[in-house]
């Protein structure tokens, strides 16, 4: 090795973003000594530092190409040149590149990498018979396996994980500390003979008891195959969280719902591969992709029509059905070789999944046959990403495992402020500089469990990201759980409670994500359509559109309103808002209609009284109430069981004529005559619909043109608020409603031949669980406007 003296160049540099317990600084020591160049690199509490020295054409190379040549977890923000001069200057002795330990000090700018699902290597390991890995539920290496749920601070080092608690053995030490390893400080690295174990105990009406592991080891994970092909029911520990899994082609599917009291939501299934998923499901070569890659995602694939393989009751009256491939060794040791199995959250209804053992064996035991636990601690929960590919584009449903609690980037820095998003798909947001770090998915704010994780999260995420907030943000919604938790929460910090509107987060989330904020000119225009949004002026807003503006949002167009006799009531019978709107509207309540008959005689008499005296009538604009009306009026849902249950069965009828579609039959209208905001009518569209119902048409014709309608909705907007000079034709889609797939293909179709630029998630949820997002965003403005 050529000496320091002999070396003509040298330079000091600081990489920031992702780039700690990603195998990066083995990475650095590998290039390093590949161009022949001495110095050292450091994790510290920003990123990683790096020193170099050597000739001055193989200094440079080492930084051309650094963020494309990065091991696949790496993700480079920034390569910072903090000085360089003659290598002269370099302290005297340095004869090779070498890794330092990592430097701590004041809290930086360091990254929170994601858990990931197992890299191929790793899974080779797995099945490798002559491998001293050969099937341990739990290996891992620098490019996979366990980050966010094991760290409980930073920089990113053993000591700083639950793993602290198993002490390698020599072979798995000697791995951790060679440079040229995989496993090279891979902080999750162990074997069976030193790291987490696996052990099955009973469950049962009685409950089990955490102490009667009655099978431990690979004898536990045989087992518990056993169970699973005899039928039964079997929760399981796996990367963030609880599972219950069963076998998804024969009846054990009806005993699940039946044990965990879900009617008809849809189930999530486990396959070995995408082989497998392809016999039951049509898979492209995108979500093959995603499928694959290193998040593991739920993808929502399309039934293959005829199919047989899976039990009806898996996701009945749905066209798609979300599919999984192992994200870690054990899921994939229960997986192989056995028929597809449900895999649903681990968790009591309105519950946050279940992560600890003394909880899952507490709340999930009644529920299962057995209950396969590990030793290896959660620091928090983290439960599955859910996505779907729509019009060429990957639409996330929900954002977690894999891809949080790594950050958006913000069109600049700003204030620090935490988010806490909505009722609904609950997420936390806390801001850093220019970036948002969204937390996994928290489930429902309807639990004095959920309560608690946010606070946990919300507590961790702090402490992790070395930040104090100057604000907390909820909803304007005054009777949110979670903005009571906010506004106390606030108090605690001694900081101010800000309030931000509930679509004016979805546009700003969406806006952000696109790199543009609120006061974005030209204008962009878009369009939040949802179930329920608490709105400036008292009524329930869901069906409206914002453009962008010096002064920030302004509300440029809404659904013309129309009444919630019962308010929350007509969320779970859809036939009480179909009746409401047909009142509206002036058409009869004709008794061939499915939803005029599921009221009753009784029924439709007290509904009348209760619209002529206005008796808890809340006013809405809600899009998503509409879809959830004319499902009512085809009589394809009454009453629901889950969220959105009617507009998706609307969207699978809708679906199944995609070519036999009318895109003029139905029209809203637009009346521009008391200025902004322009009202958008839905009485002479709702008035055809029961027209062309009473007359016979099919109702999968009746939902297809609906379905168009919508579309040519956001088009006729979209032209008229560019004709007026208020936007150049951009138009972003935000809100739950545009979790529809056929909406957005209608939408997108409409109007890019036209023109128009749709702007789609991409990062976070079109529903809910992206809210956190855009209350930062607002939150931040508030701060900073004092």
């Amino acid at each position: 090795m050529q000496s320091a003296s002999g070396l003509n160049r040298w330079c000091r540099l600081r990489i920031r973003g992702v780039v700690q317990g990603v195998g990066f600084r083995p990475f650095l020591w590998r290039r390093a000594n590949r161009l022949g160049l001495t110095g050292w690199c450091e994790n510290d509490p920003d990123g990683v530092t790096v020193e170099l020295a050597g000739p001055a054409a193989a200094v440079a190379a080492f930084q051309n190409g650094l963020t494309e040549a990065a091991p696949p977890l790496a993700q480079i923000e920034q390569v910072e040149t903090v000085t360089e001069g003659p290598a002269e200057l370099l302290l005297a002795g340095s004869e090779r590149f070498v890794i330092h330990a990592s430097r701590q000090g004041l809290p930086g700018d360091a990254l929170v990498p994601a858990d990931v699902g197992s890299c191929d290597a790793c899974l080779a390991d797995v099945a490798d018979p002559a491998g001293r890995r050969y099937r341990h539920p739990f290996t891992n290496c620098t490019d996979c396996g366990p980050r966010y749920t094991i760290i409980e601070s930073l920089p990113y080092d053993r000591e700083a994980t639950t793993m602290r608690a198993f002490a390698m053995c020599p072979a798995c030490a000697a791995e951790y500390a060679d440079p040229a390893d995989r496993r090279f400080h891979a902080q999750p690295n162990a074997c069976p003979a030193c790291g987490p174990q696996v052990w099955l105990v009973e469950g049962g009406v009685g409950g089990p008891q955490l102490s009667a592991a009655k099978l431990a080891g690979d004898a536990a994970i045989s087992a518990a195959r056993q169970l699973l092909v005899g039928g039964g029911i079997l929760a399981v520990k796996g990367i963030g969280g609880f599972h219950l899994l069963c076998d998804a082609t024969g009846s054990a599917v009806a005993e699940l719902r039946s044990r965990k009291q879900r009617a008809g939501k849809p189930l999530a299934v486990l396959v070995e591969s995408v082989a497998v998923a392809g016999q039951f499901a049509i898979v492209s070569e995108q979500e093959r992709r995603l499928l694959e890659s290193r998040e593991r995602p739920i993808v929502l694939l399309q039934k293959r029509p005829g199919a047989s393989l899976l039990a009806a009751d898996v996701a009945p009256g749905n066209d798609f059905v979300g599919v999984m491939l192992p994200c870690l060794p054990l899921q994939q040791l229960l997986a192989v070789g056995l028929p597809p199995l449900v895999l649903t959250s681990g968790n009591i209804t309105e519950e946050p999944i279940t992560w600890q053992n003394e909880e899952a064996v507490e709340k999930l035991g009644s529920l299962v046959d057995c209950l396969l636990l590990h030793d290896r601690k959660l620091v928090l929960p983290c439960d599955d990403s859910v996505v779907r590919c729509v019009a060429g584009a990957v639409l996330p449903i929900r954002r977690s495992r894999g891809f949080a609690p790594l950050p958006v980037r913000l069109p600049k820095a700003g204030p620090v402020v935490l988010a806490v998003g909505g009722e609904l798909k609950a997420t936390l947001c806390l801001t850093r500089a220019d970036q948002a770090f969204l937390s996994p998915h928290l489930g429902d704010v309807g639990s004095v469990e959920t309560l608690r994780l946010l606070e946990q999260t919300a507590e961790h995420f702090q402490q992790l990201l070395a930040v104090r907030p100057e604000a907390v943000v909820a909803d304007l919604h005054p009777g949110y759980l979670s903005s009571d938790w906010a506004a106390g929460y606030a108090e605690r910090l001694g900081v101010p409670l800000l309030r931000v509107q509930h679509h004016e987060a979805h546009a700003a989330a969406l806006l952000a994500e696109h790199g543009l904020t609120v006061t974005e000119q030209p204008g962009v225009a878009i369009a939040c359509f949802d179930g329920t949004g608490y709105g400036h002026d008292g009524s329930i807003w869901g069906g409206e559109v914002f453009v962008t503006g010096q002064d920030g949002l302004a509300r440029v167009a809404t659904l013309a309103p129309f009444p919630l006799p019962g308010g929350d009531a007509c969320i779970h019978k859809p036939w009480r808002t179909a009746l409401a709107l047909l009142d509206q509207a002036g058409v009869n309540w004709d008794e061939r209609l499915a939803c005029v008959a599921a009221a009753g005689k009784t029924g439709q008499q007290v509904l009348k009284r209760q619209l002529e005296a206005n008796l808890n009538c809340v006013r809405t604009s809600s899009m998503g109430r509409l879809f959830d009306a004319v499902a009512a009026i085809l009589g394809l849902k009454q009453e629901v069981t889950y969220e959105a249950e009617a507009a998706l069965r609307l969207e699978a009828v809708a679906a199944s004529v995609s070519q036999r579609r009318d895109a003029t039959r139905y029209r809203f209208t637009l009346d521009q005559s008391h200025g902004l905001p322009w009202s958008i009518g839905w009485q002479q569209l709702l008035a055809a619909v029961v027209a062309d119902t009473l007359a016979g048409r099919p109702e999968a014709d009746v939902a297809a043109d609906f379905h168009q309608a919508v579309a040519g909705l956001l088009l006729d907007v979209t032209a008229q608020l560019r004709a007026a000079g208020l936007t150049t034709g951009r138009l972003g889609l935000s809100g739950g409603v545009f979790q529809n797939a056929l909406l957005v293909e209608l939408a997108v179709a409409r109007l890019q031949p036209n023109g128009h630029e749709p702007l789609l998630h991409h990062q976070v949820p079109a529903n809910d669980g992206g809210l956190a997002l855009g209350q930062a965003v607002l939150g931040r403005r508030q701060v900073e406007a004092g």
